[in-house]
């Protein structure tokens, strides 16, 4: 049976749930360290032994109201805490405490970038705070389920998207820029490999142009952002043929094999009513004044979309070269300091994203590990500007020398390495007459009109001099003897 899959139009809204960089968990002094050996931070607290009380964690509501300023989202004055109740080996206090009816943030928006330019705004319901759960371990052991409680209390923030999305790459691009977000804001290392940053996908399909939504199936279980593309894909193809072939959609939570690509069953989906909320009366109301919201945004960095502006407007960098230098927090600060010693930004944008990028690749490190200042840089780009060295020699020969050397001189080791250019018109001119002197007969053919002979004399030239001849002023010395002999 043939399919008309572009007839159906998906919707989809996503829940991302992001670990707080907190020295504590969210309701006790039990220390939030992610891969510390199982069950060795933990205590009575977060173990959920009767008597044991919360207490409010003063830095992840520091960092939850830094993400709602950064989302143009409204923080709430008043909030409450709700327990969130069922049963689960790996939740000790048989309930969770969450925000529940006053999240700390509502409304608010992501924008994104699609593949083709397109510019899209996601909206967001909610930003709230919660605890996290602890970690079953299933494959471990042949006969039994092991219980890691490290991350039962740690703090979180969930993000819930309006039901924008229509497609697996609005999504991956969705969650890109969060995690570039919660980066820049040093909230949370966004590291989806690890679970410090977890995305489910509601994901129902409808014909296009009902107003109606579809049967919600939600998605859990995806390791990556890629995998959150795959899995809606997938997801998005499986209700459309189930519902051509007059099959019932159920309102479900199914898990994502990334091997198979495909999701599978794995409960029937909760309603609220199933969690039973219920006031936490353990946790005194917490409120916000405007005054600590104001204290707060005045500890801000600059985040990706204003240093995407400051970037191609005083730096005159493109589209293009801007998205790369503010990809992450770090790379863009060093671009900060490069061009506090450079007025070539165009130069300085190029060795940071081709060579010193190679450079960290091949070494497998990240650029809080470079060891070359951003002013030693600067003077390898001026080096090149003012004709002494040029950039083939400068990437090749200089800056690998720099690397082993980052508080030499540039100039000294340029010296040292012998490659500063010969700008010496005297010199210049016995290495051309060498050369031409070399293919008597290729000057004829120059001269009978074969003006692209120009770039065989000047390899020869560069060979004489051994990289040394400065090519701008050997190339007019080399056309000037050959149109004047």
């Amino acid at each position: 049976m043939e399919v008309d899959y572009s007839k159906y139009e998906a919707v989809i809204g996503l829940e991302v749930h992001a670990q707080m960089l907190t020295k504590s968990k969210a309701f006790c002094s039990d220390a939030n360290e992610y891969g510390a050996l199982p069950n060795t931070q933990v205590g009575p607290v977060s173990l959920g032994h009767p008597g044991t009380l919360p207490v409010h964690n003063e830095a992840a509501v520091a960092y939850a109201v830094k993400l709602g300023i950064a989302c143009g989202c409204k923080i709430a004055e008043h909030n409450y805490y709700a327990r969130k109740n069922y049963f689960y080996a790996d939740l000790p206090k048989g309930y969770q405490i969450s925000q529940h009816t006053t999240p700390i943030c509502e409304g608010g928006h992501i924008d994104i970038q699609l593949k083709d330019g397109t510019q899209k705004r996601i909206r967001l319901i909610r930003i709230h705070m919660e605890e996290d759960t602890g970690k079953s371990m299933h494959d471990q052991d042949l006969n039994d389920t092991l219980l890691d409680f490290n991350r039962a209390g740690v703090p979180l923030v969930e993000m819930v998207t309006e039901p924008d999305i229509r497609s697996g790459e609005e999504a991956y691009q969705y969650l890109t820029e969060v995690r570039k977000l919660v980066r820049y804001l040093d909230i949370c290392d966004g590291n989806m490999e690890e679970g410090s940053m977890r995305c489910d996908a509601n994901v129902s399909v409808r014909l296009k142009g009902a107003a109606a939504f579809g049967v919600k199936v939600e998605v859990k279980n995806m390791n990556s952002i890629s995998n959150v593309q795959r899995s809606i894909d997938y997801e998005i193809k499986r209700q459309i043929e189930a519902i051509e072939k007059g099959e019932t959609i159920y309102q479900e939570t199914r898990t994502f094999n990334a091997l198979k690509g495909e999701t599978t069953v794995m409960r029937t989906k909760e309603g609220a009513s199933d969690y039973r909320y219920f006031p936490e009366p353990d946790l005194p109301p917490l409120h916000i004044t405007a005054e600590y919201i104001e204290q707060v945004s005045k500890q801000m960095p600059a985040l990706p979309k204003e240093l995407h502006a400051l970037f191609t407007k005083k730096y005159g960098l493109n589209e293009y070269d801007a998205s790369v230098l503010t990809d992450d927090k770090a790379t863009a600060s060093y671009f900060q300091e490069l061009v506090q010693h450079t007025n070539n930004y165009k130069a300085a944008a190029n060795w940071l994203m081709v060579h010193i990028r190679g450079y960290l690749n091949e070494q497998a490190i990240n650029i809080e590990q470079f060891v070359v200042p951003a002013a030693k840089v600067a003077e390898l780009i001026a080096l090149v500007d003012g004709g002494q060295i040029s950039n083939s020699v400068a990437s090749q020969k200089v800056f690998p020398e720099l690397v082993k050397q980052p508080q030499q001189s540039v100039l000294s080791l340029a010296e040292s390495l012998n490659v500063i250019q010969q700008s010496d018109t005297n010199a210049l001119q016995q290495w051309v007459n060498e050369a031409l002197a070399k293919y008597p007969e290729k000057v004829a053919e120059y001269r009978a009109g074969k003006t692209s002979l120009v770039a065989l004399f000047m390899g020869e030239v560069m060979k004489l001099s051994k990289g040394k001849a400065d090519p701008k002023l050997a190339s007019q010395i080399v056309k000037q003897t050959l149109d004047n002999q």
